[in-house]
């Protein structure tokens, strides 16, 4: 393997990491293997902390395919908390307010779902990575700010219900480039007239790469280690 000429690696983001601590450790491993101070290592989309799941890496020249890697269709397995919402809508920050859930059916929901699929509009969370004059939405919020987003378009190619344990549900999304499936918990919440917020999230796949073959982040020296590796100036 040559990681300065371009190696693309599939990761199982721990839940609680950042998507940059991934970064962070893969890079700090590859540095000290290859005895340089620097190398160029980057993740073609980002996860929550909160969440789990395929993380694609690309180190040396191969992070210039990132944005082709970030344009893969990609499938989540996702649960919902049904009558309560949260400003982040997930985990992140404490429930806010609470509304009925008596109304809601499993074939409501499958129902709702529906109006999910195909080309929607999204207005992303306020607890995200989006710019707003430069800025991160999710550190203005953080801070009180008021935070505008404008919708964006997206595609989701399919929702299945999985479980159906009412007020909870678990549906699997397979969704284009830049869909938020926290916003989706809210405006599924907000379409069954009620409230929503997730609690569990994992990214399943992107494109080829899928969670089941992806390295595991507190193995990696190890793996390293076994691995033949070439160096850019042999």
């Amino acid at each position: 393997m040559n990681f300065q000429k371009g190696e693309i690696l599939c990761f199982d983001k721990p839940y609680g990491w950042s998507s940059f601590a991934v970064v962070n450790k893969v890079r700090y491993h590859l540095c000290k293997k290859l005895g340089v101070k620097k190398l160029k290592v980057g993740h073609a989309g980002t996860l929550d902390p909160l969440a789990t799941g395929v993380l694609v890496i690309c180190t040396g020249k191969a992070t210039k395919r990132i944005e082709e890697f970030q344009y893969n269709t990609k499938e989540y397995i996702a649960t919902i908390m049904l009558g309560a919402t949260t400003p982040s809508f997930d985990l992140e920050k404490p429930v806010d307010a609470t509304y009925p859930t008596e109304h809601i059916t499993r074939e409501l929901v499958e129902e709702t779902l529906k109006q999910f699929t195909g080309t929607i509009e999204q207005v992303p969370p306020q607890f995200s990575a989006c710019k707003i004059d430069g800025k991160r939405a999710y550190k203005m919020a953080r801070v009180g700010e008021d935070v505008e987003l404008k919708p964006k378009t997206l595609v989701i190619d399919e929702i299945e219900l999985l479980d159906c344990q009412l007020p909870q549900i678990t549906i699997r999304v397979v969704c284009s480039k830049g869909t938020y499936i926290r916003a989706l918990a809210r405006d599924i919440g907000v379409a069954l007239n009620s409230g929503g917020h997730l609690t569990a999230l994992r990214r399943t796949y992107v494109g080829n790469f899928r969670a089941e073959d992806a390295l595991q982040v507190e193995a990696f020296e190890e793996w390293l280690s076994g691995q033949e590796i070439e160096k850019e100036n042999e």
